[in-house]
């Protein structure tokens, strides 16, 4: 009774701003390791009706890809809407201010509008599964109010089984849980969001709601029954061709053997990960419905842009490996769907390449706010309008191993063209989508490739140092122990 009363206070005191009052609120959905395993990318197998029908109501964008296909330096980098060598952050535990102490993040450029921004669960960095119920390596100042769920998951982490005895986040690892949906982490999660929209619609505050789900994240936990949805016998698992790992440049070799334990799986243990992915994310599909039924039922549909989206990547056997960090296909490709309100977005798929880095300006024009002048990013807006348009030729993803050797890649429609080290000087890869959408044929140094090879050259190195510029009017503090 009480919370009610306080709804009803803050309806009657509040009045919201003359520049956020007319504007559109908006709803960031952001789930952790999610690759485009779901229905509306085509996938045959993985059950995700919730997403699909956001999807089908907005512009789904075939072709997105992350700027560095690790949580922190993603995460830092979408939301402050600069790439990875502007945030300085390169690594997990890193929160925004220490490299970036004056950064406006994307929720505090709403904050300066009259919105209310809110978070619940994992936005920026979160150890999962060991931060689960705290703040992690949140930044406060992004957020006038946040919610920090903890479920039965976390609580009964000791049955999980891990491949790597004792593991969780960084080793596969996962459970057929008892229970219902809304006592995991991200059923509590989205029961607290869904309260939040019902005292958005009561009183009429504009907002910026950041909702951040942990699965499909390792520890791969959901209910019995979304694993039921996946018998063994119809999981396949990706084969790679005999001595294909040899072939590649040490630094990508690296990079898939980072996860020792969780090479060469058996074919049994292999497909019970792979069920458990996927029923992990029919799970979390589960609780962005709740979420999206809310704001329907609420009424705030009409006046809100939808942004679902993942972190980064992820490899469920492609290539013979597990998780993240490559800069392949698997690793840097993310769903991406906007959905506009009133009509403002012509649904269909969308095929030009983007970024994450991309969403930062594409909300601030989408809403007529005037974003800060370091951003990096381009605003697709013209996309939402247009589905066939280009808002960019390509895209760029790095990853950096021991802060040693830095890898690009550059995705173009057709190409992915990869430099380890200044120049390539530690090896190239260049895979041609046309003819090899697993990305399993380097054909760097194929005279046949050569004119292609050397126009995707010029032109990363081009994308390289434009990501490398200062941030306009922004200070950089490197770390202690950068090189």
């Amino acid at each position: 009774m009480r919370s009610k009363c306080l709804i009803a206070v803050c309806c009657l005191a509040y009045c919201a701003p003359a520049d956020a009052a007319d504007k559109p609120n908006v709803l960031l959905v952001v789930c952790d390791d999610l690759n485009c395993d779901l229905g509306c990318y085509g996938h045959p197998l993985v059950e995700s009706p919730n997403i699909d029908r956001l999807a089908a109501g907005g512009v789904l964008f075939e072709r997105a890809y992350c700027q560095f296909p690790l949580c922190g330096p993603s995460r830092a980098s979408f939301m402050c809407g600069l790439y990875s060598d502007q945030t300085l952050i390169e690594a997990n535990r890193i929160r925004v201010r220490q490299t970036l102490p004056g950064v406006q993040t994307l929720p505090q450029l709403f904050q300066q509008h009259g919105y209310q921004s809110a978070r619940v669960g994992k936005l920026y960095h979160y150890n999962v599964p060991a931060d689960i119920g705290t703040q992690g390596h949140d930044d406060p100042a992004s957020w006038d109010r946040t919610f920090n769920p903890i479920g039965r998951d976390k609580r009964e982490e000791s049955k999980i089984f891990s491949v790597v005895p004792g593991q969780f986040g960084a080793a596969l690892s996962w459970m057929a849980q008892d229970g219902a949906a809304e006592e995991q982490t991200d059923g509590v999660g989205a029961t607290r969001a869904v309260e939040m929209l019902e005292e958005y619609a009561q009183s009429g505050r504009p907002f910026f709601l950041a909702v951040g789900f942990y699965r499909p994240h390792t520890p791969y936990v959901a209910p019995k029954p979304f694993f039921d949805r996946y018998p063994l016998d119809q999981i396949r698992i990706p084969s790679t061709p005999a001595g294909y790992r040899a072939a590649l440049p040490k630094p990508a070799q690296e990079c898939m053997a980072r996860q020792k334990g969780q090479r060469n799986l058996a074919d049994e243990l292999a497909s019970q990960a792979i069920r458990a992915y996927y029923a992990s994310i029919t799970f979390v599909d589960s609780q962005v419905g709740r979420v999206l039924d809310a704001l329907q039922r609420t009424g705030l549909a009409d006046n809100t842009i939808v942004v679902f989206t993942s972190d980064h990547g992820y490899h469920m056997g492609e290539h013979g490996h597990y998780q993240k960090m490559t800069l392949f296909e698997n690793a840097a490709r993310v769903p991406l769907v906007i959905r506009l309100p009133g009509g403002g977005a012509v649904a269909g798929s969308a095929r030009s390449p983007v970024e994450l880095v991309d969403l930062y300006p594409t909300l601030a024009e989408a809403c007529g706010l005037r974003p800060p002048a370091f951003l990096s990013g381009t605003s697709l807006t013209g996309v939402l309008a247009d589905p066939a348009a280009q808002a960019r030729s390509d895209a760029l993803t790095k990853i950096v191993l021991g802060r040693r050797v830095s890898g690009y890649s550059l995705r173009t429609p057709r190409y992915r063209y990869t430099e380890w080290g200044e120049a390539g000087r530690d090896g190239r890869e260049l895979y041609d989508h046309q003819t090899d959408p697993q990305e399993l044929t380097n054909l760097a140094g194929d005279p046949a490739h050569e004119a292609a090879q050397r126009g995707l050259a010029d032109r990363l190195r081009e994308r390289v140092a434009d990501a490398r510029r200062a941030p306009q009017g922004l200070a950089q503090t490197p770390l202690a122990d950068s090189p």
